[in-house]
């Protein structure tokens, strides 16, 4: 059963990844009077007053609305563990987990709450992360949520691009992929996170 499981994630990621750079091409604008000018909107633009939509480096009309608003899939936040005994009294031992290491400390997110949160804004081994995991793709990724000196909080948009989540940073309300980590609407547009291993167990 494991392994039929990594089998069916891994065409799934396929398949997403192939979506995901199909017709991508740079757009970013410095200004513009009517960012979506000769494109269908499928989403609600009355939740991003502080989101520049004159920068987007994607076809507005790749992006659909979920159904939740903004962190209407609620993120957590400075997360809560418990010991792998503990764990053991409702975590079955066959129950997938997103499993990372940073400067010595290691981290278990079951994916049974991951479904529920899709992202959690944690800090491992003093680093701030985001770890985020989007159902639809099976796509489980760890980020460094540092850009520069800043540290961003990453939330649920509640929009996807090719059935992908589309994560949004609270202090700019930005839109990053998040198969790739790429900034791809807002005044972030083009800014890559960096990416830590993790490995789905």
């Amino acid at each position: 059963m494991r392994q039929r499981f990594r089998i069916v994630g891994g065409l799934v990621l396929l398949l997403c990844l192939g979506w995901l750079a199909r017709g991508h091409s740079t757009l970013a604008q410095s200004t513009c009077d009517d960012p979506f000018a000769g494109q269908s909107v499928y989403f609600n633009t009355g939740y991003w007053e502080r989101t520049d939509f004159c920068q987007y480096s994607i076809a507005y009309d790749e992006v659909l609305s979920g159904g939740p608003p903004p962190d209407g899939i609620p993120p957590i936040d400075e997360p809560q563990f418990e010991s792998i005994d503990a764990a053991e009294t409702w975590l079955q031992p066959q129950s997938p987990v997103l499993t990372v290491e940073l400067n010595g400390e290691a981290r278990a997110y079951p994916l049974a709450i991951l479904t529920w949160h899709e992202i959690v804004n944690d800090t491992i081994g003093s680093v701030p992360v985001a770890v985020t995991f989007c159902p639809l793709c099976n796509s489980a990724f760890v980020f460094d949520r540092r850009i520069g000196e800043d540290v961003l909080r990453f939330g649920v948009s509640g929009n996807l691009r090719n059935s992908n989540l589309i994560m949004w940073d609270d202090q700019t309300q930005s839109w990053w992929q998040q198969f790739t980590g790429e900034a791809v609407v807002g005044s972030y547009t083009g800014t890559q996170l960096t990416q830590y291993p993790a490995i789905i167990t």
